[in-house]
């Protein structure tokens, strides 16, 4: 791509939500248009109109990424958007991440103080010449109607300055005045390769009610990200503000943790029917708190709007339990409202950051739920670019804006470290195994060979994994509050353990590329690593620390020989029982749990977990109500309080990770082959459950099972798309073999009982 287009900036502030506008003609002589496009950027987030049409419904263009790097543009065609007279271009920028807070610190301002619009329209004729039209410096500048924008704190809107005839040609506005280039390196710009956020549902109003305070709560019946949109006419001057919350508290709107993060949009009315969408800002809400409303607020003034990539749902799951239905829902929601560009940790306090360790746990299930391939491939970009600016150490969020405070909430100086760092490497892995698209591997081996390097750099003249800061089994249910990192489980322990599960992956994907003396130096790695974990951590089956969480890694990552794994496994079942089948592990175990007890012939043991009720559990939010979830087990306590802790969600999706062993072992269906090419239909009944029923879009098509259980009597239907073969595994049954095409098999089978190999 040859710019031509300047960054550029108005001459004032206009309180941080300048209007840009360019008028033009198109050439005489070249013949009709035949057609046109127009490539956007900026640094804030930007929307576009050309002569009053809106462009397109993309939402906070151009997204955040490392911007220090890598800058994105999209990419539009308009050529049914031009007239053959006057045209008029229009740009509206906001603070978006580039300007506004990002962090708990307070602060702001981490990229640049001054606000930038790139635009290059390139219009091409019937006789092959180009016209170009750019943003430089014979464009106007002015204020908008937004008096105030800010992702953590909402957006401020004056009804009374609203006027669209700025998008029009022989507009004169008051106030406007003009604009200036800024400094700009255009080798940044890249071409969006993920998805733009949108508008993907509305919601109605379920409830509106009075608090014990006397205040106005609306009810939309569902956590979400996104906003309300507003319709109400009143007095000119009056301010209505929405304040929002994900939760109640004793019947008042729970703001606390929100921290320091106001979530507070206000309308000031023009006296007029007024609309209002605050399109520069985004809300993790249920509730809204309306103050200044002018008479009777009606559940038909309000429309909740939810936000976020745009994404597709390709995977399905359904049980004859509502609770686990409702489970996975919050799965569901918890994911898309946190995928908002970047996937971040929460969508409402001020932090929303690009936690590594949380997408690390929560890639497989993402991967499966929704066609991430994009999404994540172009998130990964940053990842990479910022350990290639940091040593080779991938960062505890990308894009990085820690690194420019110091040692924000008491974090060291980043460094490798275990679980999060390996998003790296895991992330990569998961889109493979999901797609089956070695161009994944291909575009992140630099960066999961140099994330294995470091580590090993990293490592004890023992060959573990002790040195250096680690999160550990971070927010295990057992920690206190105000000290999520106090797990049971030994740091070193859980880092070597991911450590050996990162070398053999990077081993293995060496070796999908053809790269043999890689493949020798982390397989050599890996086997140093197992070595060290036997000879330093196992005595006789018994893991160092013995709690949940390390038995659960070592026998998935396969640390063990078979007799240990045997007795570990014998362990992990009785230590779940003793905790009468609540939850005992955190970020670094619950992802691995199921499948580790599964692995050593307890699934019965991990339907006592998936389906316990009292906290903690995956269930227990459900019974009190939740629609996401939570950060923590106990993000709301049984009486109705908000958890004491500091740092306190209700729409966080790791712990939610536990859904992909639902859709492998209680809904049947695995790959054999990445990408489904083949594919596994082996469910494993148990927890009383008494069908269920799993699907997926696979590259190859669409797969489904379906399994009903009447006593002893199993009933699985499955259908797999023409030309993928599979493999039918049932409890007591040889394997069938399987060819493309529908199947339907009836077995006498005894619930949990384990699985033929």
């Amino acid at each position: 791509m040859t710019w031509h287009a300047r960054m550029i900036t108005a001459d004032e502030d206009f309180d941080g939500a300048p209007l840009l506008r360019r008028e033009f003609a198109l050439e005489d002589g070249h013949g009709a248009v035949s057609a046109a496009s127009l490539h956007l950027s900026a640094q804030g987030v930007v929307e576009v109109w050309l002569n009053g049409a809106l462009v397109s419904g993309d939402l906070l263009t151009p997204g955040w990424s490392s911007y220090e790097w890598r800058l994105r543009y999209s990419t539009y065609d308009v050529t049914a958007n031009l007239d053959t007279g006057t045209n008029v271009l229009g740009l509206a920028l906001g603070n978006g991440w580039y300007r506004g807070r990002l962090g708990w610190t307070g602060a702001n301002g981490f990229y640049g103080d001054e606000l930038g619009a790139f635009a290059q329209l390139e219009v091409e004729f019937e006789d092959g010449s180009t016209q170009l039209v750019v943003t430089d410096d014979a464009w106007a500048s002015g204020p908008s109607a937004v008096l105030a924008n800010d992702l953590y704190d909402g957006e401020t809107i004056d009804a009374r300055l609203c006027d669209d005839s700025w998008k029009l040609p022989g507009f004169t506005g008051e106030g406007w005045t003009g604009v200036h280039a800024l400094e700009f390196d255009t080798a940044k710009l890249a071409a969006r390769s993920g998805p733009t956020v949108r508008r993907w549902q509305e919601l109605p109003v379920k409830e509106i009610s009075t608090s014990p305070s006397g205040k106005t709560l609306v009810d939309f019946g569902q956590n979400l990200v996104g906003w309300v949109r507003v319709r109400v006419q009143g007095p000119e001057g009056v301010e209505v503000s929405l304040k929002h919350a994900e939760v109640l508290e004793h019947g008042e709107l729970g703001t606390r943790p929100l921290r320091s993060a106001l979530a507070t949009d206000r309308y000031i009315l023009s006296g007029g029917a007024d609309e209002f969408e605050p399109t520069f800002t985004f809300h993790g809400f249920r509730y809204a708190e309306v103050s200044g409303w002018p008479g009777e607020l009606k559940a038909e003034d309000l429309t909740a709007i939810a936000v976020g990539s745009e994404l597709t749902r390709i995977g399905e799951f359904s049980s004859s339990d509502p609770l686990l239905n409702q489970f996975h829902e919050n799965v569901v929601w918890g994911m898309r409202g946190n995928f908002l560009d970047v996937p971040t940790d929460c969508p409402q306090r001020d932090e929303r950051l690009g936690w590594t360790g949380d997408i690390a746990a929560f890639a497989p299930t993402a991967a499966f739920l929704y066609d991430v391939d994009a999404f994540l491939s172009d998130w990964l970009v940053d990842l990479a670019l910022e350990q290639e600016h940091q040593a080779g150490v991938i960062p505890f969020v990308v894009p990085d804006v820690l690194k420019y405070l110091d040692r924000p909430g008491n974090l060291p100086p980043a460094d490798a470290t275990a679980v999060w760092s390996d998003a790296g490497v895991w992330v990569p892995w998961a889109l493979y195994q999901a797609y089956g698209d070695e161009r994944i591997l291909r575009q992140q081996f630099g960066s999961m060979s140099a994330h294995l390097r470091r580590v090993k750099s990293l490592l004890s003249p023992e060959g573990v994994w002790t040195e250096g800061f680690q999160f550990g089994d971070w927010l295990d249910p057992d920690a206190p509050p105000e000290n999520p990192a106090a797990a049971k489980a030994d740091k070193g322990v859980v880092a070597t353990a991911c450590a050996y599960h990162s070398a053999r992956i990077v081993a293995d994907t060496a070796a999908l590329l053809g790269r043999a003396e890689e493949e020798a130096e982390f397989r050599a790695i890996a086997e140093d690593l197992r070595a060290a974990f036997d000879r330093e951590y196992v005595r006789d089956g018994v893991v160092t620390s013995d709690c949940t969480t390390v038995y659960a890694l070592a026998i998935q990552f396969g640390l063990l020989d078979a007799g240990d794994e045997e007795v570990a496994g014998e362990r992990l079942a009785e230590l779940a029982a003793e905790a009468g089948f609540r939850i005992s592990t955190g970020f670094a175990g619950t992802p691995f749990i199921a499948d580790a007890l599964t692995k050593t012939g307890h699934t019965e043991v991990a339907y006592r977990l998936l389906l316990e009720r009292e906290c903690p559990s995956w269930l227990y939010p459900v019974t009190m109500g939740a629609t996401t979830v939570w950060e923590r087990w106990d993000s709301m306590l049984p009486d109705g309080t908000i958890n004491p802790g500091e740092m306190t969600s209700f729409n966080h999706y790791a712990l939610g990770a536990v859904a992909d062993w639902m859709h492998r072992v209680v809904g049947g269906l695995a790959p054999l082959k990445p990408g489904y090419a083949s594919v596994l239909i082996a469910p494993q009944p148990g927890g009383g459950l008494t069908e269920a029923a799993t699907s997926l879009e696979t590259p190859h098509g669409r797969v489904s099972v379906r399994w009903s259980l009447d006593g002893d009597l199993l009933t699985v239907d499955a259908e797999l798309p023409e030309g993928v073969d599979g493999v039918l595994r049932l409890p007591g049954r040889d394997d069938q073999h399987l060819t493309g095409g529908p199947i339907s098999v009836t077995s006498n089978v005894v619930a949990g009982q384990p699985v033929a190999r």
